[in-house]
C-alpha cells in the first residue's frame, strides 16, 4: 500500500535497509508463539499466541525476505487488517520528531483518519505512541477526549478506532491503528490480538532503525580513515619541503587550517592534489 508523508505529503519512513534480522527475535515475537513486552507499556506474556497460525506462517515469511522497512510495514498492515477481530481498515503511524507520518494504511479511510489527527497534533494515534497506551474509542460519536477530531472523522465513516503503541526504544515511535464503520467493533480479543501485531511492527523498525545506524556508524569510519589518509600524506609532502619531523609537519598544517579557518583534511587535500604543480611552505 502507499505511504504517506508528514501532514498528507508523500512520503516514506526515511528509515530503509534490511528488516529480516528476525521479526520473530529474542525481545519480540518467538517461533513458538512465545513473546515478551516491555513492561513499562503494560503488555501481557502471551503463552500461546492470539494470531492465526496462517498469519504467523506469512509473518515469518517477512522475516526472511530481503526488504525495506516501508515493504514489511505494508505486508504487515495487510495481514493485521485481515487477521484483527473488527478491523476494517488499517495503518502504522510512525513520529519522528514530533512529525507524525503514515508509513503504511490499508486504505483511504484509515489514512483520512490519520491525517486529521496530523493536522490538529492530536488524537489517538498520536497519542498512543506518545504515551505508550492503548487507546481504544468505542464510540466515536460520543467521544470526549478528541470531540474536533471525532466531530470531523465520523462524516468520514470512522465510528470505532484501536490504537496500540509499538513496544521499541528508537528515535522513532508510533502505533498501530485499527479503524471500524461500526461503533463498538473491538473486543478484548482484538486488544491483544493488536498487542501482539504491534510488537512485529516494532521489530521491524528496530530492527530497520539498527542497520541505519550501523550503516552510518560504517560510513563515518571510512569518512575518518580516508581523512586520515590524506592528513598523512599532506605531512609527508611538508615534511619533505620543510626537511621536518612529522610533529612539526602536523602543527604546519594545523596552524594552516586554524589560519585560514578551513577544516585540516580539506588544508591536506589541497596540499596532496597541487603538490605536483607548485611547493608548498608554511607560509601557505
Amino acid at each position: 500500500m502507499s505511504r504517506s508523508g508528514e501532514s498528507g505529503g508523500a512520503g516514506r519512513s526515511g528509515v530503509t535497509g534490511p528488516v529480516c534480522s528476525s521479526l520473530t527475535g529474542r525481545s519480540y515475537p518467538g517461533g513458538g508463539g512465545r513473546h515478551a513486552r516491555s513492561p513499562s507499556q503494560g503488555y501481557t506474556l502471551f503463552e500461546v499466541s492470539r494470531i492465526p497460525s496462517s498469519s504467523l506462517a506469512r509473518l515469518s515469511r517477512i522475516a526472511l525476505a530481503e526488504g525495506t522497512l516501508d515493504a514489511a510495514l505494508e505486508q504487515i498492515a495487510d495481514i493485521a487488517k485481515e487477521t484483527l477481530p473488527g478491523a476494517e481498515e488499517v495503518s502504522i503511524t510512525l513520529v519522528r520528531d514530533e512529525k507524525p507520518f503514515t508509513a503504511a494504511y490499508t486504505g483511504k479511510l484509515a489514512l483520512d483518519a490519520d491525517e486529521l489527527q496530523y493536522e490538529r497534533g492530536y488524537g489517538p494515534c498520536m497519542d498512543a505512541g506518545r504515551a505508550g497506551t492503548v487507546l481504544l474509542v468505542d464510540d466515536m460519536r460520543a467521544e470526549k477526549r478528541w470531540p474536533d477530531y471525532a466531530a470531523h472523522v465520523v462524516p468520514r465513516g470512522v465510528l470505532s478506532s484501536l490504537s496500540v503503541p509499538l513496544p521499541v526504544q528508537t528515535d522513532l515511535i508510533g502505533a498501530l491503528n485499527i479503524y471500524a464503520r461500526r461503533p463498538h467493533a473491538f473486543d478484548s480479543r482484538a486488544v491483544d490480538v493488536a498487542k501482539e501485531l504491534a510488537s512485529y511492527v516494532a521489530v521491524a523498525v528496530g530492527n530497520a532503525a539498527a542497520y541505519s545506524e550501523a550503516t552510518k556508524f560504517a560510513r563515518d569510519m571510512a569518512a575518518a580513515m580516508a581523512s586520515r589518509a590524506v592528513i598523512e600524506q599532506a605531512k609527508g609532502v611538508i615534511m619533505a619541503q620543510n626537511r621536518c619531523d612529522p610533529e612539526r609537519a602536523f602543527e604546519i598544517l594545523r596552524t594552516a587550517s586554524q589560519g585560514r579557518n578551513v577544516k585540516l583534511r580539506d588544508i591536506a587535500r589541497e596540499i596532496v592534489a597541487t603538490v605536483a604543480g607548485k611547493p608548498w611552505s608554511e607560509s601557505g
